[in-house]
C-alpha cells in the first residue's frame, strides 16, 4: 500500500511539474511545439527577463545588511567612546554635555549630508548621552 502511494504521488509530482513546463513555455513563446521539458529544462533553456534585476537587487540588498551592520557597530562603538568622554568629564569636575562640541558635531553632518544629515546627528547624539 505505502509503494503504491509513493508511486502515485510520484507520478503526480512529475506530471504536475511537466503541466507547469508546458505553460511557461506557452506564456513565453519559446519552446518548440510538442516538445516537453522538464522545469530544469526550462529553467536553462529559458532566460526570464526578471533573473538578472531581481540578482542585482538581492546582491544590493545584501549589500545594504552588510553595511548597517557595520554602521550598528560603529554606533555602539561611539556611544562606548561618548560613555568615556562624559565620565571622564564629570569626574574632573565638569558637565556631562558640551553644547559647543555638539553644535560642532550637528554642522559637521549637516554640511556632508544636508538637513537630513542634522536629524542624523540629533539622533547620534541623543544616543550617545541620553535626552539632556
Amino acid at each position: 500500500m505505502v509503494v503504491l502511494l509513493e508511486h502515485i504521488t510520484s507520478n503526480f509530482r512529475q506530471a504536475l511539474r511537466a503541466d507547469k513546463a508546458r505553460s511557461a513555455c506557452r506564456l513565453s513563446g519559446s519552446c518548440r511545439s510538442g516538445a516537453a521539458t522538464s522545469p530544469q529544462e526550462h529553467r536553462m533553456t529559458t532566460a526570464t527577463p526578471h533573473t538578472e534585476p531581481e540578482r542585482t537587487i538581492d546582491d544590493a540588498r545584501e549589500r545594504i545588511d552588510t553595511l548597517d551592520d557595520r554602521i550598528i557597530g560603529l554606533v555602539q562603538e561611539r556611544m562606548a567612546v561618548s560613555a568615556v568622554v562624559q565620565q571622564t568629564r564629570i569626574a574632573s569636575g565638569g558637565r556631562r554635555v558640551s553644547l559647543s562640541r555638539e553644535m560642532e558635531i550637528l554642522g559637521r553632518y549637516r554640511d556632508a549630508l544636508g538637513k537630513p544629515g542634522t536629524a542624523l546627528a540629533m539622533t547620534l547624539l541623543e544616543l550617545c548621552r541620553g535626552r539632556i
